[in-house]
C-alpha cells in the first residue's frame, strides 16, 4: 500500500471508468469529494454502490454526463438523481451483488473504500460495511482506501491486509450518524404485535428504522434470542446488556451477532469496535438462504410501501417512482420460511402520513412486486396480525382487511367483492 493524498490517488481515474463506492456509514466522503473536484477532466464515469449515507455530490445536476450513479439500493441522497435520469437503479437481490463483480458482469476499474488504520500486523478493518465490498476489492483493478481513525475495527470478514490496497489516503472524518427518535404510538403497537410472534430462542433478522426499533424495545422479556441479519442499529444494544440476546441456540455462528452492515449513532460504532461478540460477514454468506435456514426459528421482520389484498408486497417503489430497492427482503423471507419454526413477517403502518391506506385493492400503476403473494406468511399493522400462508385469495383479503385502518375497510371490502365475486366476510 502506497500512502498518498486523495488528489494524487484519484488522478488514476479515467473517463469511462466504473467505480465502486463503499456503503452506508462507511462511505469514503473525502475520496468522493476530491473525485468530484476532477469533474472538468472526466466524462461518463459510472459509480456503483449499495445505499450510501450523507451527501452524494456526484449526483448534482451540474455533473450530468460526467458521473452516473448506479444504485443497487436507493437512499435519500440518490432518489432525485435517479428520478431525473442522472442515475439508475439496478434491481437485484442483495445476496447476488458480489457475483456481478466476481464474474465481471460489471467490470470495476476502481474501488473507493474506507478502512481503519492498520494494526501492527498490517490488517485494516472495513468497519461498519462488509456487504459486497470484499468482492469489489477482489475485482477492481485499483483499490484506494481512505484510512480513517473513526472506522471501528470490526471482526470477521471485515479484516483486510494492506497488501490488498494499492493506495492509502489518511483522512479522519466522523462516520455519518442516524437516529430515528422515539417510535409513535402506532409504531409501538406494531412493535408489540410483532413481538408477540417472536419465540424464545428465535434468530432475528430486522431492518433499521422506527418499526424495527419498536420491535426490539418490545422484546426485553424474551430469552436467548440470536441475531443473523443483514443490518442492525442501536436498538440491539439494550437487549444485549439485559442478556436477552445470547445466540445460545443458533446453529451457525453460535453466540455471535452476525451482520453484513450496520448504521446508527456513535454509541453503536463504539459498541462494535473490537467487539468479539459481533461478526461482520460478506453479504453472499449472511443473505444466503441455505445459511439462514440452518438457524432455529428464524424470524425475519421486513417492511413494505404497500400490499395488495392478495398479499403482493411492493417494497421498492411508489408507483413507478423508485424509492429504495429489492435489498435482502426476499433472501430472508425465504430463509425464514425454510427455517424450522421460522416466521417471515412484513410489518408496516396501516396508513401513510397522508392517511392513505397501505393495504390496497391493487398496487399502484408501475409498482414493483418485491415479495410475491406466494412467499408472504405474516403481515402486521397497528391493528393486528394477518396470517396469509395457505389461504385462498378471498381468505387473504379478509385477513388483510381486518388489519387495515377502519376508515378504509369498507372500500377494501367492496373492492374485494368486485374482484373475487365472493363475500369476503363469509
Amino acid at each position: 500500500m502506497l500512502i498518498t493524498t486523495a488528489e494524487e490517488a484519484l488522478k488514476l481515474v479515467k473517463s469511462g471508468d466504473n467505480i465502486f463506492v463503499h456503503s452506508v456509514a462507511a462511505t469514503p466522503h473525502h475520496l468522493t469529494d476530491i473525485l468530484v473536484k476532477r469533474a472538468d477532466s472526466l466524462t461518463n464515469v459510472g459509480l456503483y454502490h449499495l445505499h450510501t449515507e450523507g451527501e452524494a455530490p456526484y449526483t448534482k445536476p451540474e455533473y450530468a454526463g460526467i458521473f452516473h450513479t448506479n444504485a443497487f439500493f436507493i437512499a435519500k441522497n440518490t432518489r432525485q438523481a435517479i428520478a431525473e435520469g442522472r442515475g439508475s437503479y439496478i434491481p437485484i437481490f442483495l445476496s447476488e451483488i458480489p457475483s456481478l463483480f466476481r464474474q465481471n458482469i460489471i467490470k470495476l476499474n476502481v474501488a473507493l473504500i474506507s478502512v481503519s488504520p492498520p494494526e501492527k500486523s498490517g490488517f485494516c478493518s472495513l468497519g461498519t460495511s462488509v456487504d459486497a465490498t470484499l468482492a469489489a476489492i477482489d475485482a477492481a483493478d485499483i483499490v484506494i482506501a481512505q484510512i480513517n481513525k473513526y472506522i471501528p475495527r470490526t471482526l470477521g470478514d471485515s479484516q483486510i491486509h494492506t497488501s490488498r490496497i494499492h493506495y492509502g489516503v489518511p483522512f479522519d472524518e466522523p462516520l455519518h450518524e442516524v437516529s430515528w427518535g422515539n417510535p409513535t404510538i402506532e409504531q409501538q403497537k406494531i412493535g408489540n404485535n410483532v413481538a408477540s410472534l417472536v419465540e424464545d430462542g428465535a434468530t432475528l433478522q430486522m431492518g433499521i428504522g422506527s418499526i424495527p426499533n419498536a420491535v426490539l424495545a418490545a422484546l426485553e422479556h424474551h430469552k436467548d434470542l440470536g441475531i443473523h441479519t443483514e443490518m442492525f442499529s442501536d436498538g440491539i444494544i439494550p437487549l444485549i446488556e439485559k442478556g436477552v440476546i445470547t445466540g445460545k441456540y443458533k446453529k451457525r455462528n453460535k453466540g455471535k451477532i452476525v451482520s453484513t452492515f450496520l448504521c446508527g449513532t456513535k454509541d453503536l460504532y463504539d459498541f462494535v469496535d473490537d467487539n468479539p461478540l459481533v461478526t461482520m460477514m460478506r453479504v453472499d454468506y449472511v443473505n444466503d438462504t441455505s445459511i439462514i435456514r440452518q438457524n432455529p426459528k428464524v424470524t425475519a421482520i421486513n417492511s413494505a410501501i404497500e400490499i395488495d389484498i392478495t398479499g403482493q408486497i411492493c417494497a421498492d417503489s411508489i408507483g413507478d417512482y423508485m424509492y429504495s430497492g429489492v435489498g435482502g427482503q426476499m433472501d430472508f423471507i425465504r430463509g425464514a420460511a425454510l427455517s424450522e419454526g421460522g416466521k417471515p413477517i412484513i410489518a408496516l403502518n396501516a396508513t401513510t402520513s397522508n392517511g392513505l391506506s397501505k393495504i390496497v385493492s391493487h398496487l399502484k400503476d408501475g409498482a414493483g412486486v418485491v415479495t410475491t403473494r406466494a412467499h408472504v406468511h405474516y403481515v402486521v399493522t397497528e391493528f393486528g396480525i394477518a396470517y396469509l400462508y395457505g389461504k385462498n385469495l378471498v381468505e387473504r383479503a379478509k385477513e388483510l382487511i381486518k388489519i387495515a385502518h377502519p376508515a378504509h375497510r369498507e372500500a377494501l371490502a367492496k373492492a374485494a367483492y368486485e374482484r373475487f365475486k365472493q363475500n369476503y366476510s363469509k
